[in-house]
């Protein structure tokens, strides 16, 4: 989603600089009502006549914690993510499973599943059965 024009916003508080009502501007513009407000408040509140920056990149909780994580799964190879998640929160560290694993998957980090509870194949009925 992109944030709307500068132009459109310019326009909009020139409009309320005039005394217009937000529900005329917003429909004249075919914006939102609660969004000619949006712009109003920030207007009056902080003086910005522009939008605030969109997404950006945020960085991991744990990422400063690689090193500690690879030891403890290289010292227990069949952590599982909910144990990994109660030992840093432990630490002060709260992160959920989710989150954990995208991290672990960006730096190559995987987890095998355990041999013995895998099955050799799929049980399938076959036609000649039934």
């Amino acid at each position: 989603m992109q944030a709307y024009s500068q132009d459109l916003r310019d326009r909009v508080l020139g409009a309320l600089q005039r005394g217009e009502r937000p529900t005329d501007i917003a429909r004249r513009y075919e914006v939102s009502r609660l969004w000619v407000y949006q712009v109003r408040k920030r207007w009056e509140m902080t003086g910005q006549r522009h939008s605030l920056p969109v997404g950006g990149h945020r960085r991991s909780r744990i990422a400063h914690r690689e090193a500690d994580i690879r030891r403890w799964i290289e010292a227990t190879p069949d952590i599982t993510l909910a144990e990994l998640s109660e030992r840093l929160a432990a630490e002060g560290i709260q992160i959920k499973a989710p989150a954990l694993w995208h991290q672990l998957d960006k730096w190559g980090l995987s987890f095998k599943k355990n041999s013995a509870r895998q099955r050799a194949v799929t049980r399938r009925c076959t036609a000649g059965e039934g």
